[in-house]
């Protein structure tokens, strides 16, 4: 059997099972501390934009290059491997976050939805009614199963653990740095150019996989209407096949400290999203991560990559 299955249906399984236990010491994290200190380091004077690129340049050589010798000089392989593949996967954890937010909202109301809804979002969480916490959560959980789930199984399948952490790596630097704030407007620019790079190829498979599992004709509709209308190159495109398929509105204006953006809107269908429907939105999540193990498998199982 191909080398790189084993660990990838452990680390697949792994997640199902686990999750993300927050008592579990997590690389994702350590690489937040690193990026951290090297922006308290560099994002000071001038060439701020060429100290943003060097930083990013080098944690990521770094980070392949340390995960590619431990792959190949240490005995465990297909432990390791599995060990890796399981942190760079976020499903299970992504959805128990999403279920944390309508259960909140559903037990314990409107307060404490938006509450909780403010763990996983950046907008402004404090003035969102009911159905704009609830189509938040759709939002982010179709843009996130992207970042966090295909796309790393997409960099594993090129190029093993090395690819999928290096794509982690400029994810976290996105999400850290790649603000269009003062602070990091030119140290993050191309952090998170990079990640948009990185996310081209995944964010739309995202899509194509989500309207696979679902047979949405609409869902397929919207990825090619709306995708390319979202300010990033690449969060449209799931969330417009999302949006398609549960028949719903994302987008609009939101609050992001104390600045209104006005978002393009996905979809014309402006209605009442249920506690319900949640359900559904899993079930995309879990058929798509399923088909892209099992694609990856068949791939390298009878195309011999």
């Amino acid at each position: 059997m191909d080398e790189q299955l084993i660990p990838l249906v452990a680390g697949y399984l792994l997640d199902l099972l686990l999750g993300d236990p927050r008592w579990l010491p997590h690389p994702i994290r350590l690489f937040g501390t690193i990026i951290a200190k090297g922006e308290q380091l560099l994002n000071k004077g001038r060439y701020k934009l060429l100290k943003g690129a060097l930083l990013s340049v080098t944690l990521c050589a770094a980070v392949y290059l340390f995960f590619y010798m431990l792959e190949y000089y240490i005995p465990g392989y297909y432990l390791f491997s599995g060990i890796f593949v399981f942190y760079g996967l976020a499903n299970k954890s992504l959805l128990e976050e999403g279920i944390a937010v309508f259960n909140e909202l559903q037990i314990h109301g409107l307060a404490a939805g938006r509450k909780r809804l403010s763990w996983i979002v950046g907008r402004d969480t404090s003035q969102l009614d009911e159905n704009q916490i609830r189509t938040a959560v759709f939002e982010t959980l179709s843009e996130n199963l992207s970042d966090g789930v295909i796309a790393p199984l997409f960099y594993y399948a090129i190029g093993g653990v090395p690819a999928m952490m290096v794509y982690k790596m400029i994810n976290t630097l996105d999400s850290m740095i790649g603000y269009k704030k003062e602070r990091y407007l030119l140290f993050g620019r191309f952090a998170a150019r990079l990640d948009d790079v990185a996310n081209f190829i995944p964010a739309r498979l995202t899509a194509l996989l989500m309207v696979l599992v679902t047979f949405s004709k609409q869902g397929l509709l919207y990825i090619f209407k709306y995708g390319h209308q979202h300010a990033s190159p690449n969060s449209g495109y799931p969330e417009a096949a999302l949006a398609g398929i549960m028949q719903c509105r994302f987008g609009g204006p939101n609050t992001y400290d104390g600045t209104v953006v006005h978002k393009p809107y996905i979809g014309n269908e402006a209605r009442l999203i249920h506690h319900h429907e949640l359900r559904k939105v899993m079930y995309v999540n879990h058929a798509v991560t399923l088909v892209m193990v099992a694609g990856i498998i068949l791939i390298r199982l009878f195309i011999k990559i």
